[in-house]
């Protein structure tokens, strides 16, 4: 069983006829993918890396995983965007979002280096003083301004608690294969290092070593996230919608963008999954957000959010359409006992599971979202495993692939991002920036 699309909640908002009408554009995307004839081609090391990833490296990340399992009480993972969302989605979607709170035979993971803010690295440092712990640094070029603060500072306590020697064995960077400010200090220190391909970007590399690390760190199994990952690769390649679930999917959302719904909401039904959220918004908005296109990507989790925003959604402007991810067993599960009093009033839900009633939250929700207007596409995922996750990360990212083609966009860079880092280089007087420092102060003013 893997990742089905549900789209009976679609009647009344996307016609047979739309669909079919997509296929010519959908099989374009696919061959412009599958030839390597597109914009950012140089990016496609994603699409076979379930099947040709460095096995050698693969046994290697196993092996530092078991070392920081047995001399580490905590490990921080530095990196930013694709260098740390991808892992921690996975991690709280295994695991769960309370994962450093529960006992377990593994370290606690701290996310570093995803922020400048001087209270959360406070924060952080007081977590690991008195503690042994190790670093994985995570950056192509060591010198991005959030992760490379962030590992000076833990570097250096590092260096302080078990000296240089020491430090040295609880270090690992995940970096560029030859070249770069991390990869020659790693060299010169004497760092295990870890390759970021250089086909791979930030957004689409959850499945090599940037994620497959701290993952593996965190107890979950790897080889199993790249079986269905793998699985995902074999099963997703016909051209034809009615074939491939993923270009359905891909279909579905453009017709719907066509028909002036701007925005897609990511729903699931349990908070383990909401890094997974974020790990979707940065992939999709990183991808299609440019040239003035593409569906602005937000993310709830219900049923908590729709006592927030259920409102907005039933009732509010028609601007967004609905992609729910839905389980269908639960991780774990509560059986709810009768109580004699029923002082609450909530016996109709005694004798059966906690799952039942959280699906009929989702059943009851979904009717009244699409009667209210509101497109729900349906993800029908069999359970939340590792084997589920590869392949669910692998659709995602294809389909992302082939949105952003049939977008007419590259989906592959992210120009937009470097305009903030500009500003702020020439606003903290770095070298180089001179010119633009005194402009920008003025508009300030």
């Amino acid at each position: 069983m893997a990742l089905k699309v549900n789209d009976k909640y679609l009647k009344g908002f996307v016609g047979a006829d739309e669909l079919k009408g997509m296929e010519p554009l959908v099989k374009a995307a696919h061959e412009t993918l599958t030839s390597k004839s597109g914009l950012g081609n140089d990016f496609l090391g994603w699409v076979t890396l379930p099947t040709d990833y460095d096995k050698d490296e693969f046994a290697r990340i196993k092996a530092a995983a078991e070392k920081i399992k047995k001399d580490s009480e905590v490990l921080l993972v530095i990196g930013i965007g694709g260098s740390y969302l991808g892992a921690r989605a996975a991690i709280e979607a295994i695991k769960g979002s309370l994962y450093n709170n529960v006992k377990k035979d593994t370290p606690d993971i701290y996310f570093i280096g995803n922020s400048i803010s001087p209270t959360y690295l406070n924060q952080v440092v007081s977590l690991v003083e008195g503690k042994d712990f190790s670093v994985n640094i995570i950056s192509k070029s060591g010198t991005t301004t959030e992760p490379a603060l962030a590992f000076r500072v833990f570097r250096d306590m590092l260096e302080e608690k078990y000296g240089a020697e020491g430090a040295k064995s609880r270090i690992y960077a995940t970096t560029d294969k030859a070249r770069g400010t991390l990869k020659e200090l790693s060299d010169e220190k004497g760092y295990e290092t870890f390759v970021i391909p250089d086909d791979v970007g930030g957004r689409f590399s959850v499945l090599t070593a940037v994620g497959l690390l701290p993952i593996a760190c965190a107890g979950c199994d790897i080889d199993a996230l790249m079986n269905g990952a793998k699985a995902a690769q074999d099963e997703l390649v016909s051209p034809e919608i009615d074939k491939n679930d993923c270009y359905k999917y891909a279909a579905l959302r453009n017709i719907l963008n066509r028909k002036g719904r701007s925005a897609e909401m990511l729903v699931a039904y349990e908070p383990s999954f909401a890094m997974m959220n974020e790990w979707f918004k940065q992939l999709f908005g990183e991808s299609e957000g440019k040239d003035g296109k593409g569906l602005y990507p937000t993310s709830a989790v219900f049923s908590t959010d729709l006592h927030s925003l259920g409102q907005f959604i039933q009732d509010g402007t028609k601007m967004l359409f609905e992609t729910v991810v839905h389980f269908g067993k639960a991780q774990q599960d509560f059986f709810l006992k009768d109580d004699p009093t029923n002082g609450d009033g909530l016996n109709f839900l005694s004798n059966q599971n906690m799952s039942v009633v959280n699906d009929k939250a989702y059943q009851g929700t979904v009717i009244a979202h699409t009667e209210g207007g509101v497109p729900n596409i349906v993800l029908e995922v069999p359970e939340l495993n590792e084997y589920e996750l590869g392949y669910m990360i692998y659709f995602f990212e294809k389909a992302c692939a082939i949105s952003g083609y049939l977008l007419g966009v590259n989906p592959f860079n992210q120009p937009g991002v470097e305009s903030y880092k500009k500003n702020m280089f020439a606003l903290l007087g770095k070298p180089g920036y001179e010119d633009a420092k005194a402009a920008l102060e003025a508009k300030l003013s």
